[in-house]
């Protein structure tokens, strides 16, 4: 399954990327999403920091919680993001 999620800019997209997945450990480093405002996504890190993540609307971020959902549920695993210019790709099986 594929998502093309929109950010705010390429940095926020760069950003999310390296967040969402490590290509050598094909890990997923976010764990939880903390909370949402607006078209802010605060998202928790193995490590248990917390992040925030500005999309480009509000459609993007429910598009994006609902998306990630399964991968926190164990039901998927995020195995490629590619990045292009404020869009993020993400792919999960």
């Amino acid at each position: 399954m594929k998502k093309k999620i929109k950010c705010f800019d390429k940095y926020e997209a760069e950003k999310l990327a390296r967040m969402i997945f490590i290509k050598e450990g094909k890990e997923t480093f976010i764990t939880e999403i903390l909370n949402i405002i607006d078209n802010e996504i605060v998202v928790k890190l193995k490590d248990k920091s917390a992040h925030s993540i500005l999309l480009k609307d509000n459609s993007q971020v429910e598009s994006f919680a609902d998306f990630i959902q399964s991968v926190f549920e164990n039901e998927h695993k995020i195995v490629n993001t590619s990045i292009a210019e404020d869009e993020i790709e993400i792919t999960k099986e």
